[in-house]
């Protein structure tokens, strides 16, 4: 979707503007040099500016005079597009944070052989393509984009930590056309100030444009004392009923930060009973997405990313992704047999399995296996787009109404809870907070990635707050 203006910098929005997915925005530097934030997939009922279905792969914008990509953080709603983006003609490089560069492979490589092919022949020449299209950038130093020739203009970037999973960054970026310079800030997706393993955001020193994320911009998160406590006790309640609790949860991000605060719920009521005939240090919990044992992995490896408190955890022998009641589900037999086993028995478990909407991934099994059974229990603890599945059940769960799963309707029988303080977004007043910490405000904040009401309610806080800055909704 073209913004009108007058002179360059430009900035055109080709997703996350009607909605909170496939975020992709292309800052035009001048007429013949312009960069891409991001180029996600759309999910659920969510369009582009062009009017796109949820479903559309193919880049419906030119790519000729695009130098390079900037990737805020690897969540598929902000890369997914990426081998389409190729396909479509993009040769330049691909700049990221340097955690972000040892994931974005692992998360392409999940993308091309779930949405395109399984064959390895033609994704492992594509992952070899795109490892060397990746240019580290290390948090907080600038780095030059290479425009073409003889362009006249210049653009720096500089990638700062943003809190919402490893390797997440907001991105700041100079750019000088002609006489004119503007330093224009792209947020990608912010956390919270508590989000487990990570360091909260930290305000930048200033920017003439901020293109700022609005996904909570209408609500509040509860603190992570208050979100963890809750998360206990809704365990605990769940499991009066002797059956299995399902939690939907994104690879990466949000599994580990799951696994994080469960074994610090685990560690400090070791033997204490969850439920009767059941202690903490007793439940099962169980891991089922290879690809999320993967980025696991990854995240143990990125340890000096991680945050002051995680690290204290690991100095005093603690191992906060890696705890003895953990079991993980790798190959697809042995899902299978998960799946049948717990349907069998309902067996008091949690089981934490991609994908985080309920959209596809391993969930869907579980879900079509288990959610007609009273003793089950559903724990949303992310965004539930528009469309998905994930949507649904968290709107008529409660009524115990239906879901449509791989083309049947399943009745909700199985208890659903909404923990949307686990969400790894910020919420309102940690997004009114990023603008507050600026130095020097603004002249003008562009409202994506949320859904209207979202939006507007943003928009008017922020008016409120700082009513010399143009807040619009593109």
């Amino acid at each position: 979707m073209p913004i009108p203006q007058t002179a360059y910098s430009a900035i055109e929005h080709h997703g996350a503007v009607d909605g909170v997915t496939g975020s992709c925005h292309e800052l035009m530097i001048d007429a013949d040099n312009s960069v891409l934030i991001d180029c996600g997939l759309f999910q659920g009922a969510e369009v582009s500016g062009a009017g796109a279905g949820a479903n559309q792969l193919a880049i419906d914008f030119a790519v000729d005079k695009v130098r390079a990509l900037l990737v805020t953080h690897c969540h598929i709603d902000h890369v997914g597009r990426i081998p389409y983006l190729v396909a479509a003609g993009f040769r330049g490089p691909i700049f990221c944070s340097e955690p972000t560069a040892h994931l974005l492979p692992l998360v392409l490589e999940d993308a091309m052989a779930v949405g395109i092919s399984k064959d390895r022949h033609l994704i492992e020449p594509f992952i070899e393509l795109i490892n060397g299209r990746i240019v580290a950038v290390p948090y907080a130093q600038w780095r030059v984009v290479p425009l073409a020739q003889d362009a006249g203009s210049a653009l720096q970037v500089k990638f700062n930590p943003a809190g919402h999973i490893l390797g997440s960054a907001y991105i700041e970026c100079d750019v000088a056309a002609g006489k004119q310079k503007q330093r224009i800030v792209f947020s990608g997706d912010l956390g919270g100030p508590f989000t487990p393993l990570l360091p909260a955001p930290k305000s930048p020193y200033r920017a003439d444009v901020l293109v700022l994320e609005s996904t909570y911009g209408d609500r509040l998160h509860e603190n992570r004392k208050q979100r963890q406590a809750r998360l206990q006790a809704l365990i605990g309640r769940c499991l009066q009923n002797s059956g299995v609790i399902l939690i939907p949860a994104f690879s990466i991000g949000r599994t580990q930060e799951l696994l994080y605060e469960l074994e610090d719920i685990i560690h400090r009521h070791k033997t204490e009973a969850v439920a009767k005939g059941l202690l903490w240090q007793d439940m099962e919990i169980i891991v089922d997405s290879p690809l999320a044992s993967r980025f696991t992995e990854v995240y143990k490896q990125l340890k000096p990313y991680w945050d002051a408190e995680a690290k204290a955890r690991v100095r005093a022998g603690r191992h906060p992704l890696a705890f003895e009641q953990l079991t993980t589900v790798n190959n697809h037999h042995d899902h299978l047999a998960a799946v049948s086993y717990l349907q069998k028995t309902a067996k008091p478990c949690i089981v934490i399995a991609a994908g985080g909407m309920c959209a596809g991934g391993r969930i869907v099994n579980y879900l079509k296996a288990l959610i007609e059974d009273q003793r089950t229990d559903i724990l949303l603890v992310g965004y539930q787009a528009a469309g998905t599945p994930g949507r649904d059940i968290q709107q008529f769960g409660p009524k115990h109404g239906y879901v449509e799963l791989d083309g049947r309707r399943y009745t909700i029988k199985a208890g659903v809870y909404a923990l949307s303080g686990y969400s790894a977004h910020a919420d309102k007043n940690s997004l009114l907070r990023f603008v507050k910490g600026m130095r020097k405000k603004p002249d003008e904040i562009r409202l994506i990635h949320g859904d209207d009401t979202a939006k507007k309610a943003l928009q008017q806080a922020l008016a409120e707050l700082f009513p010399e800055i143009r807040v619009l909704i593109p």
